[in-house]
């Protein structure tokens, strides 16, 4: 039993959650989470994943006696805890069954406390207590990079046990972040809340990255892609960009919501709409040029300007509304969709434990794996598909009754099977290229089509070649 806790002091960290709190005084006492949990009546049991593990974003919320405990327990003043612990002051009714005289404690996920759980930088908190230990901490999307390690820090929520990618070799990672300051101070002068703008930025971004497999000309994104995985996603791409999505794609997130509190931008929109002469927004308009040039894509402005299901076109929609029509910005008739922050459900980004998630349910179904629908565009499953179409019935004539001189056989079959095999190679180039383009290396790529390394690349050229014309 512990009989004088406040010899040994643990303070809390910036946005701890009180979980990773009582797990790191346990620590501190050389005894395991579990027993120093045992000083509290706890009202229901610690949440854990499907598979059984406990989930690092568990947070435990405390009624009046129990704060008292903890704060007992780490010898920090209760005003310090309050300041420092988001989850300090809430209640719940579960704590209440036994009174306040009964140090009580009760569980919950920690998003549903006080937003998104992240896991803080082990380094940086052995630098403030003197131990590297885990720590788990409040933190929005924007705030995951420690500029002093180079770390972005990943979700807590997700059943996987990696902490931090390693982002040194991207300083226009860490430059994004200690940009975001100056835009969410521009949000507050527009009259918009910093978060809002930053979800909607954030969800117009993660569309790219799901179309982005089929951007031949992308390379920035498959760059920071593999560097983050150590310098190659290997066999594990799959799981590598559902990981390091949030992280790759941050510097865009930021500049697009620059972007759209631009008072310039907004006036392009405008002006693409045909101002009072009303036109459709098509894949010419300046807006889609000027903000492909703003996240150094050039080229990304038709691509986008026809993207006409996503978050993007409803933010532009929305623009043109409330310029064309003020009055549904007000009042009791105003809509969602006048909104220009609003993000509709089905626009909203899925997260790294729902991503994780689904891919272990592809994994355990027999013979699924990467989505074909979801890598390769649509154009291009097409065009594969009719090709092997073509082929099979080429191939399938052959085995028909053949009439005719031995001559006339020969050449019909070798006729037949030059065409069959011709549509293959054309199938083989094309399916090559839709897997460079989804992140895989051309090396073994070659190896796949049992090809030289020299001889895969010829290939590549000449399908892509034919594919830009």
């Amino acid at each position: 039993m512990i009989r004088h806790p406040v010899l040994l002091r643990t303070a809390p960290l910036r946005g701890e959650t009180t979980s990773s709190l009582i797990c790191r005084i346990a620590n501190r006492y050389g005894m395991e989470a579990k027993a120093l949990r045992s000083w509290w009546l706890w009202r229901n049991h610690q949440p854990r994943h499907d598979s059984g593990t406990c989930r690092a974003d568990a947070e435990v919320l405390l009624n009046s006696a129990g704060r008292q405990r903890l704060a007992g327990l780490c010898g920090v003043e209760e005003d310090v805890l309050a300041r420092a612990l988001p989850s300090w002051a809430q209640e719940d009714a579960k704590l209440l069954a036994k009174g306040e005289a009964v140090p009580t404690a009760a569980w919950r996920i920690g998003s549903a406390v006080a937003g998104p759980v992240a896991f803080g930088c082990r380094l940086c908190a052995a630098g403030r207590t003197g131990t590297v230990v885990r720590v788990v901490r409040y933190a929005p999307r924007w705030d995951r990079v420690c500029t002093r390690h180079g770390r972005w820090l990943l979700d807590a929520d997700a059943d996987q046990s990696r902490e931090y990618l390693d982002v040194r070799h991207l300083p226009e990672v860490a430059g994004a972040q200690r940009r975001w300051t100056g835009v969410a101070r521009r949000a507050v002068r527009a009259g918009a809340e910093p978060e809002r703008v930053f979800a909607l930025a954030q969800a117009v971004v993660a569309r790219w990255w799901e179309q982005a497999l089929g951007w031949e000309r992308e390379t920035i994104w498959p760059r920071r892609l593999h560097q983050v995985a150590g310098g190659d996603a290997g066999s594990e791409f799959e799981w590598w960009r559902i990981v390091g999505r949030d992280a790759v794609v941050f510097p865009e997130v930021v500049a697009v919501a620059d972007a759209l509190l631009d008072p310039v931008m907004v006036r392009l929109v405008w002006a693409d709409s045909g101002g009072e002469r009303p036109q459709l927004l098509g894949a010419d308009g300046v807006f889609c040029r000027r903000l492909g040039e703003r996240v150094g894509r050039e080229w990304l402005g038709p691509l986008i300007g026809v993207d006409y299901g996503g978050p993007l076109v409803a933010w532009r929609g929305a623009v043109v509304r409330l310029r064309r029509y003020p009055e549904s910005r007000e009042g009791p008739y105003a809509r969602f969709e006048e909104d220009l922050w609003w993000v509709r459900q089905e626009h909203r980004p899925s997260t790294m434990a729902a991503g994780l998630r689904g891919l272990t349910r592809e994994k355990k179904m027999p013979g699924s794996g990467t989505n074909w629908r979801a890598v390769v565009p649509a154009e291009q499953r097409f065009l594969i598909t009719n090709l092997l179409g073509e082929a099979e019935e080429q191939l399938q004539q052959l085995r028909g009754a053949q009439v005719g001189t031995t001559a006339e056989v020969a050449r019909s079959m070798l006729e037949g099977l030059s065409r069959g095999t011709d549509l293959l190679d054309q199938v083989l180039g094309r399916v090559m290229v839709a897997a460079v383009n989804a992140g895989v290396r051309v090396d073994e790529v070659a190896r796949w089509a049992q090809l030289s390394e020299e001889e895969a690349v010829a290939v590549l050229g000449t399908y892509r070649g034919a594919d830009d014309e």
